[in-house]
């Protein structure tokens, strides 16, 4: 526990000052505002417009107060009380399964989640989400995805979403998806055998490390693990108390299968359009702080997460440099491909994904 806290503040404070000095400060996540007309045309409108923004989840998930709440209060303030958000829960106008199409179709404004579990039709959300074994942190992922301009994989991301009429707006790292299991692992070989709960890119990760992924529903699994149906399931590790993981699991296995989890969030692109320029552009400008405060906060709970495992007894294991890196080497050798195959954009951005480990010498 207190390594994993040491190792993660000095990685923070090593990118820290690489963000500082070369690729903070020119994000544009979304397109290029075009040049204002006249003075007077640019400013904040007369009319306030009201967004409905349903995420997959509700208030009890970590997303809601530490990801979702501040970017909504960010961008109220950015854009002078002209846009506003009416919040509501998962279920209030669609599942969490529907709400990704149905913001693409207008009936939800704003969405928050997951592109590549909720969207299946958007295959590039990946690549914002992060790879198995990719990123370690949001200082990495932000260099890849926009701060060096010589990946800026976001913009793959960003056209795909627009192709599918919507507007990426937001992001947040979350921290690692981890595995919380029966069994200890100290090195690959040993989920070999083992059933695990692990959807979409999970079960191509646990598939390649010889392991045996299960789908369920994610109410199923404290059941399923306490029943021995299950050994045990990948968890973004903020919100492992929420699931009470903790009371049915003995290791917490860190970094787990994606070190730096994201989070993303999408508006319907005519509703974006409808905003004016100046609108769009306050947006766009908070784009990066909200990014960096937002996980700032999440990693905040992924300590407290952990504690609350090993008050319960459970054990957190971090897994050696050497490990990790034997694991990397495989999830880019056997997972990576497998997401390249899903479109010619995921493609692209898993070879810049991968050029990206080269150069910082990672793989």
């Amino acid at each position: 526990m207190k390594k994993y806290s040491i190792l993660v503040l000095a990685v923070l404070l090593v990118f820290s000052m690489f963000l500082v000095v070369g690729c903070g400060d020119k994000p544009a996540p979304v397109q290029t505002p075009s040049e204002p007309g006249a003075a007077s045309d640019y400013g904040p409108p007369s009319e306030v417009t009201t967004w409905v923004f349903q995420p997959v989840f509700d208030s009890s998930d970590a997303g809601w107060s530490r990801g979702v709440v501040p970017w909504i209060k960010a961008v109220e303030e950015a854009t002078q009380g002209t846009v506003k958000f009416e919040l509501l829960p998962v279920g209030s106008i669609t599942s969490g399964g529907e709400a990704f199409a149905a913001t693409m179709a207008g009936m939800i404004d704003v969405y928050a989640g997951w592109a590549t579990y909720y969207g299946g039709d958007m295959p590039e959300g990946m690549l914002a989400y992060g790879l198995a074994m990719g990123a370690d942190n949001q200082f990495e992922a932000w260099a890849a995805m926009w701060g060096d301009p010589k990946y800026r994989i976001g913009d793959i991301v960003q056209q795909a979403a627009n192709e599918r009429n919507l507007q990426w707006i937001g992001w947040t790292n979350q921290g690692p998806n981890a595995a919380f299991t029966k069994f200890p692992v100290y090195k690959l070989e040993d989920f070999a055998g083992r059933k695990m709960r692990a959807g979409a890119p999970q079960a191509i990760f646990l598939q390649a490390m010889g392991g045996a992924p299960v789908s369920m529903p994610g109410g199923e699994i404290y059941m399923s693990i306490r029943l021995g149906t299950i050994e045990g399931t990948f968890w973004d590790t903020g919100g492992m108390a929420d699931m009470k993981f903790h009371e049915v699991t003995d290791y917490a296995i860190m970094p787990g299968w994606c070190p730096a989890q994201h989070q993303e969030i999408y508006v319907n692109l005519d509703k974006w359009n409808a905003l004016n320029q100046w609108q769009r552009d306050r947006i766009s400008e908070v784009f990066m702080s909200t990014y960096f405060e937002t996980s700032r906060l999440h990693l905040e709970n992924v300590e407290t997460a952990l504690q609350i495992f090993v008050d319960a007894g459970g054990e957190v294991i971090t897994l050696s440099d050497e490990e990790v890196d034997r694991m990397r080497r495989k999830s880019v050798e056997e997972v990576w491909p497998k997401v390249a195959e899903a479109s010619s954009g995921t493609a692209k951005g898993v070879e810049l994904w991968k050029q990206f480990l080269i150069d910082i010498g990672k793989y």
